[in-house]
């Protein structure tokens, strides 16, 4: 049976197009085994839609409202109730879709999936992971900005959503979980990552490696790295800077060597690859909310059309492999 996934057409800063691109492609990719609801005025949705052949699989579900970036999260989800975020997420809710996707406001799909879906059982705080590139392949690291301000049963609890997440979705039987420090002994952090570190200790269900550095997630030290909001957002933005800043200050040291041109074409195949192994469409182009009763997946604001491919065909992975029933779980007592 085919997976239907609910995707906000209007989200995000190329929308609809790359929206509808994206999905196109995603349900072309799937041969016939995903269907799309596309979120959205139907007279701004249904003429892009055309221009990709509107594929059968692709359907319009009129929603006349819009929440922009820039309106307030909460206000929006109160006063348009009729957007795009919150009627697809409805019809996640009423089991008419398996999945919700969005390039939309951060904070309102935030807020509209706990409005809407609600936490699972026992959740504190949802938590946004990232696949984060390393030279054995990708780990996972959460959370990434959805919590600034976390206290240490929350970063337990993103250990278990982590480690149910990266079980599921990346077939990893065992995740080796780091929480991440500035130094591996037990002793070394500030209050909140020490006393983290004797909950996880004391956490018998997970394969908790102990402290783990900065410099060790590229080398994949731990499948699942566990911080909190702003340090996992300061870590995500400093590899987005990695896949220009490295080969920029490689060229640079090039350029005074005076170097061959065939040396040259050979380098910039190389740099094209490390830059490939950073781009959202290359590991899945969009992160899951984990903690609210259902599957939801967030894209960046300037999404392109391949990102949004990966995202929804990770979404219907996700309805697939149920990542929601093995995140409630991990996180039973």
């Amino acid at each position: 049976m085919a997976i239907r996934v609910a995707v906000d057409a209007m989200g995000g800063d190329r929308a609809p197009a790359v929206i509808v691109e994206g999905v196109t492609r995603a349900v072309a990719a799937a041969d016939g085994k995903l269907q799309v609801q596309l979120y959205g005025p139907e007279d701004v949705i249904g003429p892009v839609l055309d221009l990709w052949g509107a594929p059968p699989e692709v359907s319009i579900v009129h929603a006349p409202e819009v929440i922009g970036m820039g309106d307030s999260p909460v206000s929006a989800v109160r006063t348009k109730t009729r957007s795009s975020i919150h009627l697809g997420l409805m019809s996640h809710k009423e089991s008419r879709s398996d999945a919700f996707l969005s390039a939309g406001n951060t904070g309102a799909i935030g807020a509209a999936s706990l409005f809407v879906l609600g936490r699972l059982p026992g959740v504190f705080r949802p938590s946004i992971p990232t696949l984060y590139p390393t030279t054995s392949g990708v780990c996972t690291i959460l959370d990434v900005g959805s919590n600034m301000d976390s206290r240490p049963e929350h970063l337990l609890q993103f250990a278990k959503m982590g480690s149910a997440y990266a079980g599921v979705m990346m077939d990893i039987a065992r995740p080796r979980i780091g929480l991440l420090s500035v130094g591996e002994e037990p002793a070394k952090g500030n209050e909140l990552v020490r006393t983290t570190h004797e909950l996880l200790v004391n956490t018998v269900d997970l394969n908790f490696i102990g402290n783990i550095e900065g410099r060790d997630i590229m080398h994949q030290k731990a499948d699942v790295i566990v911080c909190d909001g702003f340090v996992g957002n300061i870590v995500l933005k400093l590899s987005e800077s990695i896949k220009t800043a490295v080969p920029e200050m490689i060229w640079q040291d090039l350029q005074r060597l005076d170097p061959d041109p065939g040396v040259v074409d050979m380098l910039k195949k190389v740099f094209s690859g490390l830059k490939r192994r950073f781009d959202p469409e290359h590991y899945g182009g969009g992160s899951p909310l984990l903690g609210v009763e259902g599957e939801v997946f967030i894209l960046h604001g300037d999404t392109t059309a391949g990102a949004v491919e990966q995202c929804v065909l990770k979404a219907a992975q996700a309805a697939r492999v149920n990542l929601n029933y093995a995140v409630r779980k991990a996180l039973i007592p």
